[in-house]
């Protein structure tokens, strides 16, 4: 090493220019307005959830413990007024928001999981590995996603675990096909080409050149995916095929159906859980839109 001057290994290179990746991208997409008016609605989602113990009593929850009137309009007391067991509609609406959040988060990351795995599979492999995960993909594409859903949750049951398993396993093929297409673009590429003549091997080359360079689209598909996956698990509660013992937005929007909330005309038991809801799911397509921007020039004049 000469004097007053550092000399890089490779790897160290290779990590200041992720560094520097991630640091353009981060200004780029806290340059897009929407961008970051969705990433401060998600913070504010996330805190609430976070902070459900220090904003509202738990024991609100109880159906025994509850001190208000049945379908109480908003009051000075319960700002959300009640629901048809006298529990605060406001404390149903903050601890929902953690099972939401959290089924949310979960079937996004089992359906990653899933969706790169055989997207890489099936792009990187010829013949018919390649062929029967590609197959396997678009028999799922095909096939009604609501109907699948509610018929595995009814198989596996209402826990938050299997909610989340069943969103996960049925949002994946849209993932897996963008990354098979991703995948088979950059296998063509002269560096893979020489990677291989220098002896490296198949997951060698999956895992040091395919994986870093699908991952930026992994990463912004991730909050798309999460939108839909907290609107299926609202809708799976609503259908009453969620968690029986949990408060979510879907089960609160069932139970105002099901007692006849928008009839009796008893709006702020239906109104706020919907809200939030489409404020998320929202927020996080803004996200997701503003992250694709980043990593696909071409979409930023389109603001």
């Amino acid at each position: 090493m000469s004097a007053g001057r550092v000399t890089l290994t490779a790897g160290e290179l290779a990590r200041a220019r992720r560094r520097q990746a991630w640091r353009a991208g981060w200004a780029e997409l806290t340059s897009s307005r929407s961008g970051v008016v969705g990433l401060v609605v998600m913070a504010a989602f996330v805190l609430v959830a976070l902070a459900a113990p220090l904003l509202a009593d738990v024991d609100g929850l109880s159906v025994t413990r509850a001190t208000g009137g049945v379908l109480e309009q908003p009051s000075g007391h319960y700002w959300l007024g009640t629901d048809e067991n006298g529990r605060s509609v406001l404390t149903l609406l903050i601890w929902g928001s953690r099972i939401s959040l959290f089924v949310g988060v979960l079937a996004t990351v089992i359906s990653m999981v899933i969706g790169t795995l055989i997207g890489l599979a099936s792009g990187y492999f010829e013949g018919w590995t390649g062929s029967l995960l590609y197959r396997l993909t678009e028999w799922f594409l095909v096939i009604p996603f609501l109907p699948l859903a509610v018929v595995l949750a009814s198989i596996l049951g209402g826990s938050l675990v299997n909610i989340a398993v069943v969103i996960g396993v049925t949002s994946w093929p849209s993932t897996a096909l963008l990354i098979r297409s991703q995948t088979l673009s950059i296998k063509e590429r002269p560096y893979l080409e020489r990677a291989a003549v220098l002896g490296a091997g198949r997951w060698h080359q999956i895992r040091r050149h395919i994986l870093p360079n699908v991952m930026p689209m992994v990463f912004a598909n991730t909050t798309l995916t999460a939108a839909v996956a907290i609107l299926s698990e609202t809708t799976l509660s609503f259908l009453g095929l969620g968690d029986p013992t949990r408060v979510s937005w879907g089960s609160m929007l069932e139970s105002a159906f099901s007692v006849g909330a928008i009839t009796t005309g008893s709006w702020w038991y239906f109104v706020p859980p919907g809200v939030c809801v489409v404020l998320v799911v929202v927020a996080f397509t803004l996200v997701g839109r503003a992250t694709e921007e980043v990593f696909n020039p071409r979409l930023r004049g389109r603001r």
